[in-house]
């Protein structure tokens, strides 16, 4: 944002028939947004239309059932449990959310990203391969195996994954920088989108014959 402000102002001096008018505002400019899902149609911008404060209560900043471990009866064997502004309206603005990640022996969080998002994550329970994949041209592969009280840090766009290593099932909280972090599966991503990405250019892509490709296509699970 500096240089963009050191432009605009080198340009205003060198060309007087130039005239911007920009503005930027970090910091929050009331106490509280609170996420109005009545009000989403109505309003378009990045992010969700405010509650009148009048209104706020205090359950919009209220959630409970983080206690309970998720459903890990899927083929990956994982379940997050996102504490997000969808869950509690009062994150909205506020740039910070959570998640809880239990693990059945042997399950695996495959690699995905957070578009929006640095990810922190502890392990409560069990024993956790965790690492991410730097960007091209090193795409390097960052690892560790985590035990009980770690801390591990996923930078924000980043793909990463997690993996319990199976002596016993596995429990974790992550917190994560935005309200809505979002979530990109990379195997649902490609091979599970709507509409799907034509067969041939997956084949192209990753060198194997349609066949395969159908097969993933098929394989490609919604968790």
């Amino acid at each position: 944002m500096e240089t963009l402000v050191i432009f605009f102002c080198l340009l205003a001096a060198f060309s007087p028939l130039f005239v911007g008018v920009f503005s930027f505002e970090p910091a929050p400019l009331q106490d509280f947004c609170v996420a109005d899902p009545s009000n989403q149609g109505a309003v378009r911008m990045n992010g969700m239309a405010c509650k009148n404060p009048l209104f706020v209560q205090a359950d919009d900043f209220y959630y409970s059932g983080l206690h309970i471990a998720g459903d890990t009866g899927n083929s990956y064997g994982y379940r997050v449990s996102p504490v997000t502004v969808y869950q509690i309206p009062g994150l909205n603005t506020l740039g910070l959310s959570m998640m809880r990640i239990d693990y059945a022996l042997w399950g695996a969080n495959p690699p995905h990203t957070h578009p929006r998002a640095t990810e922190i994550f502890t392990v409560l329970e069990g024993t956790l391969q965790v690492g991410f994949i730097t960007s091209d041209p090193q795409n390097r592969l960052i690892t560790k195996v985590l035990q009980r009280g770690d801390v591990f840090v996923f930078p924000v766009g980043l793909v990463h994954f997690q993996r319990n290593m199976g002596h016993s099932n596995a429990t974790a909280i992550a917190a994560l920088s935005s309200q809505n972090p979002g979530v990109i599966s990379i195997t649902n991503s490609i091979f599970g989108s709507t509409p799907p990405i034509s067969t041939e250019i997956l084949a192209q892509a990753f060198g194997v014959d349609n066949k395969t490709v159908h097969l993933l296509k098929k394989k490609s699970v919604h968790v």
